[in-house]
């Protein structure tokens, strides 16, 4: 097993997450990724984009709009973005565990087989022939059937009913997501037999995020280890693995990532990359050391209540924050650099949140970045 540096894993990683701007089309970056978390979907929409040099959020909504790529609760029971042919064979690994952990939530919301089969037979009558629902919508749908809603009950009954594979979030109108048969909307699903599924789960997994070591791919998938294992054992022929201070890290084999002990092709060590809230860099990995020092990591996550703010990342370091403020002509963007940064660093962070303007489409007014502070404690 090759020996391998933390420096060297950071800048394959960046590789890996297509952050070296070595892939232009946004649906590509979904199929390496498999899957990008997207709880807010004007974050997950610049995940995609900014690993996309040049793509713009209607890019990136003309693939949700099409059916190219979906959201839906394929893992952990969060809302992500996948390449919809894959979304069925995740949904068949991932469900049965959280159907078990959310059995004591849907008991205290009074939700029994009875009603949320009631409720699926609705649904998909409703919707049966390519028509949508608002959330709104389906939630008075359900209440004029007798079905409460009250409380988190309607929101449980679309989860439930998404990871099953009944629903998924389809087209967007008027700023919502409307709410479509997962049949319908992914007529071709791509079926893989279990083992096969939890090799390929690996695999891209990997291909998105690696190398990281196989407890990383287990807690992000939220996997057993058993499962984790089942995937290395069909997956490991395809894999290579390096020592990082003598824990083993997987990637695929013949990885386009470059030489250890160089930095792989495409954007500069010293570029700057503005990425968005919950992104796959920071989140994809149980082990987050390779990218953030330990004690930045609650200015991260201020107040450790599981909302990730936006990153700043030069040479594949988080070495601060941005926030945005929505104003009605245009954005301001507000960098927090953890400490003082040299004059290079802030014209390419200037520059890197210029990008998200041209993005969006709006011009973006960038602050100076305000007095560095200690980290809470």
């Amino acid at each position: 097993m090759t020996r391998a540096s933390r420096s060297d894993i950071t800048r394959r990683r960046l590789a890996s997450q297509a952050l070296t701007g070595s892939i232009t089309d946004p649906a590509l970056v979904v199929d390496r990724m498999l899957a990008v978390q997207a709880q807010d979907l004007r974050w997950a929409k610049w995940a995609v984009a900014v690993r996309a040099p040049g793509s713009t959020s209607a890019d990136v909504d003309g693939l949700i709009d099409s059916g190219r790529i979906v959201r839906s609760w394929p893992m952990r029971g969060t809302l992500h973005l996948v390449p919809a042919p894959d979304l069925a064979w995740m949904l068949g690994l991932t469900t049965a565990r959280l159907w078990a952990g959310a059995a004591t939530r849907r008991r205290d919301l009074g939700l029994d087989e009875a009603t949320i089969e009631h409720a699926r037979t609705v649904v998909e009558d409703a919707l049966s022939g390519g028509r949508e629902l608002t959330r709104a919508g389906f939630l008075a749908l359900l209440e004029s059937h007798g079905i409460s809603t009250d409380g988190q009950r309607g929101y449980h009954l679309i989860w439930h009913l998404a990871q099953s594979g009944t629903l998924c979030w389809g087209r967007q109108l008027d700023s919502q997501q409307m709410l479509v048969l997962l049949s319908e909307w992914v007529p071709r699903p791509r079926l893989l037999e279990r083992d096969q599924a939890l090799g390929e789960f690996l695999l891209r997994y990997l291909a998105g995020h690696g190398p990281a070591p196989l407890t990383d791919f287990a807690w992000w998938s939220q996997l057993t280890m058993a499962d984790a294992k089942t995937a290395l054992a069909v997956a490991g022929g395809q894999l290579d693995a390096l020592d990082v201070d003598g824990v083993r890290h997987l990637l695929p084999q013949r990885s386009d990532l470059g030489p250890l002990g160089r930095a792989a092709p495409g954007r500069g060590p010293t570029a700057v990359l503005a990425l968005p809230g919950f992104d796959e860099y920071l989140l994809g990995y149980r082990d987050r050391s390779f990218a953030i020092e330990p004690e930045n990591l609650t200015r991260v996550v201020p107040g450790k209540n599981g909302i990730f703010l936006p990153i700043l990342v030069r040479g594949g370091r988080i070495f601060g924050t941005w926030r945005r403020d929505w104003q009605p002509r245009a954005i301001t963007v507000h960098p927090e650099p953890f400490s003082p940064q040299p004059a290079d660093s802030e014209t390419s962070t200037e520059r890197a949140l210029h990008d998200y303007a041209r993005f969006l489409g709006r011009p973006v007014q960038v602050l100076p970045a305000p007095p560095t502070a200690p980290p809470a404690p």
